[in-house]
């Protein structure tokens, strides 16, 4: 690891810093250089002998093939590494909205998350998005202004553009060195020191003087106005013209930071190294730790160990393993814990997570992060105990609504129950997967957050679990009623030697209001149709009903069996069922047979700028606009409600997030059953005839 000199600083004494190891999530929007700040983490540490690239496919982060087929994170990286005595865990999240579940469902037991972040105003609407999760759960945040070699503009006016996605204030820590239209390094604003940087080197100290110094003037004055907000002291020393002492100013950092008071902003470029040092001196020194991320959970103190799984995986040959931070105590390899469930399980091995793979352990100790082996009952979110009283749950992470589905077929018929049980396997690893039977098509249907979680989802399928499959979008729920009353009879007659079959029914036809679906009604008088053959002749109308003139199930139908005949000998269930299905295929096309198609409400939120993009998409797929709205506690951010019909939301979420920097979304619920005609119609009808 290089020399840096501002480690031969004497640091003021910080009696916030924690012992035990601490565990960080590393978050920002989708390409933001997290996973290259992780790799120039562990190279600076000393971690790892060099920083790889996503480009190259060499990073630490995003190794899965998935990953590196499509150069962005696909799921969670978690590595450790040490730095001046202390154990770090750092949590790699993916950027992208539609893997963000596996952010969620970490982040509850992170001391403090980094966000990185570039000085580009089309982030921001997926910056809130990440800074409201971390500010609904109370978690110490850093942002790390990434690729400031490229910084176009101020770093005051990048920090007033990017302000709005905080509710705290983002307090700037550093302001850049310039040297033309380049940062040539940066001027922390605590320690008052002036660091010059040198590219895959550990910046030097310079003497800080002319501009820079009064640059640096101004920008540590705005930085102590911040905190000065929540410290009378302080406050007093500013009014009065009296620079307050350093160790002063570094309490109030650290304690302002984990009461969620500020969010301190450092600068730097993760592909360079540059800046990496500073920041984590800043996250030894004000981060906190387990003891404190304890408290913040309101986990008391207690014998029995506790640990929270983060993340769970299921490996091609090592069986399924249990990522958990163990948030007190001590966990023993083999030993017994117990889920949220009251189900328990024994830990069998326990691995460190380390760069050059995952090393055995014989327990692990509060503050460490580490994978359980073989908890079967055990899921993402389950806290587990050592005691014998079932431990509660801490938080569930919900998954978003899913926006995309896929039907999916094995290409290979003797895989369809492999592929059952890998669909099992890939949800329980993501919940923000899901999967539905559907009946009526007999599609499974995969059901995800975006066109490449469900692409990554299939590659899994077949990478992992050697599965192939092939994909085609799911059925639509179309059905068709009628309009006009027909009196038809049904008759069934076969005569071949012996006993024949023989049924005779008179049924009426008629259309019900919508929703009410399928009415049967009994009217014969004087035993035309003996009581025994009703429920076959019933069984018969159904049917007919499965498969109408337009070829799909008829609906909102009312049949009245009204007379019949029957053969003492040739009479029989199945002639009568036979007899009235015959009735309603012959009489629906004389019923004036209509389209229906399903109708859902659609709750689209996205920012305000893109309202109007949403609206004439929306306009374009047949939808109904039914109004929009302030988002409630999110400034710049609206709700737009519409009806939409089932047909037309099918790859809406692509379009949304086009025309939402990938923020956008939406939720839907069904709402009713609307008529479809004139050329709509047909063409539905038509594609139908064509795929069957």
């Amino acid at each position: 690891m290089g020399h840096d000199p501002g480690h031969d600083l004497k640091s003021p004494p910080h009696p916030f810093k924690s012992g035990g190891p601490r565990c960080i999530a590393l978050v920002g929007p989708f390409q933001s250089g997290k996973t290259s700040l992780l790799e120039a983490i562990l190279a600076r540490t000393g971690a790892i002998p060099k920083a790889g690239t996503v480009e190259a496919g060499t990073s630490v982060g995003d190794a899965t093939a998935e990953a590196r087929a499509h150069k962005m994170g696909v799921g969670l990286t978690t590595t450790t590494t040490s730095f001046m005595g202390d154990n770090y865990t750092f949590i790699d999240c993916p950027g992208s909205v539609e893997f963000a579940h596996d952010m969620r469902a970490a982040l509850p037991v992170v001391d403090a998350a980094v966000i990185v972040c570039e000085p580009d105003e089309r982030k921001l609407p997926q910056l809130q998005l990440i800074m409201r999760e971390l500010e609904n759960l109370g978690i110490p945040r850093f942002l790390f202004l990434n690729k400031i070699d490229r910084a176009h503009r101020r770093v005051r006016e990048t920090l007033a553009m990017l302000q709005p996605a905080s509710r705290v204030p983002l307090v700037l820590r550093q302001i850049p060195i310039w040297n033309g239209d380049l940062v040539a390094g940066f001027v922390d604003l605590a320690l008052e020191r002036a660091f010059v940087y040198r590219e895959h080197k550990a910046s030097e100290v310079v003497a800080l003087d002319g501009s820079d110094l009064d640059r640096e003037k101004e920008a540590r004055f705005s930085m102590l106005e911040k905190l000065a907000d929540h410290d009378d002291a302080l406050m007093e020393q500013l009014l009065d013209d009296i620079p307050p002492p350093a160790d002063a100013v570094f309490d109030d950092l650290a304690r302002e930071l984990r009461e969620g008071l500020i969010c301190p902003v450092l600068i730097g470029s993760a592909i360079r190294e540059n800046g990496v040092l500073r920041l984590m001196k800043a996250l030894r020194h004000e981060a906190p730790g387990v003891a404190d991320t304890a408290k913040r959970l309101g986990i008391g103190d207690a014998k029995d160990a506790l640990a929270y799984v983060l993340k769970t995986s299921h490996l091609q040959h090592g069986g399924k393993l249990s990522y958990a931070r163990i948030l007190r105590g001590r966990i023993e390899d083999g030993a017994t814990v117990m889920a949220c469930s009251g189900d328990s399980a024994r830990v069998s091995g326990i691995l460190a997570l380390t760069q050059g793979g995952d090393a055995k352990r014989s327990n692990a100790e509060a503050g460490e992060t580490v994978a359980l082996g073989k908890l079967d009952p055990v899921k993402t979110g389950d806290m587990l105990a050592t005691g014998k009283v079932a431990p509660e749950v801490l938080t569930v992470a919900q998954p978003a609504s899913p926006v995309l589905a896929m039907a999916l077929a094995s290409i290979d018929r003797k895989d369809d129950v492999k592929l059952g049980q890998a669909l099992q396997r890939l949800t329980e690893e993501d919940p923000s997967l899901s999967t539905v039977h559907n009946a009526q098509t007999h599609d499974v249907v995969l059901w995800g957050q975006g066109e490449m979680h469900l692409r990554v989802a299939m590659e899994r399928l077949r990478d992992r679990f050697g599965i192939n499959v092939k994909s085609h979008p799911p059925a639509i729920g179309y059905q068709e009623t009628i309009r006009k009353p027909v009196t038809l009879r049904g008759k069934h007659k076969k005569q071949s030697g012996g006993h024949g079959q023989f049924g005779d029914v008179v049924l009426e036809i008629g259309p019900q209001s919508r929703g009410s679906g399928f009415a049967f009604q009994d009217k014969v008088v004087g035993g035309a149709v003996p009581r025994n053959y009703i429920p076959a002749v019933e069984e018969g109308v159904v049917d007919g009903l499965a498969r109408g003139p337009l070829g799909f199930p008829v609906v909102d139908v009312k049949v009245t069996l009204t007379d019949g005949s029957y053969h003492s000998v040739d009479s029989s269930d199945q002639a009568f069922r036979t007899a009235a299905r015959a009735g309603v295929t012959e009489a629906l096309p004389q019923c004036q047979p209509v389209l229906l198609e399903p109708i859902h409400a659609v709750e689209i939120v996205c920012p305000s700028e893109a309202t109007a993009k949403i609206n004439a998409i929306l306009s374009g797929r047949r939808g109904q606009i039914l109004g929009f709205d302030t988002r409630e506690g999110w400034p710049g951010w609206d709700v737009v409600r519409a009806q939409l019909p089932e047909a037309e939301i099918g790859d809406l979420i692509v379009e949304l997030r086009s025309a939402t920097a990938g923020a956008g979304g939406f939720t839907r619920s069904f709402d009713r059953m609307a008529e479809v005609n004139g050329r709509t119609a047909d063409q539905i009808v038509a594609a139908h005839r064509v795929a069957a």
